[in-house]
């Protein structure tokens, strides 16, 4: 059961970083950290498209992270 659940957690583990990579940066280039940063942190601008689902992949994969680490400290 312990090696199980290691192995899902090293796919899980894997699987987060690819789709935190595969994410574009909150300002692409040097005009959007002069000019459009604190917009885009502050403003109201929904992802949309690919943007989205990896958004939710993300929060999915994380919280599942977090399940299986809480679950291999009590096995």
């Amino acid at each position: 059961m312990h090696a199980l659940l290691l192995i899902l957690l090293v796919i899980v583990a894997l699987s987060l970083i690819g789709v935190v990579l595969l994410q574009s940066g909150s300002s692409a280039g040097l005009s959007g950290a002069i000019s459009g940063g604190a917009e885009q942190l502050f403003g109201k601008q929904k992802a949309r498209g690919l943007d989205l689902v990896l958004q939710r992949v993300t929060v999915v994969l994380a919280v599942l992270f977090f399940i299986l680490a809480i679950a291999i400290m009590k096995a």
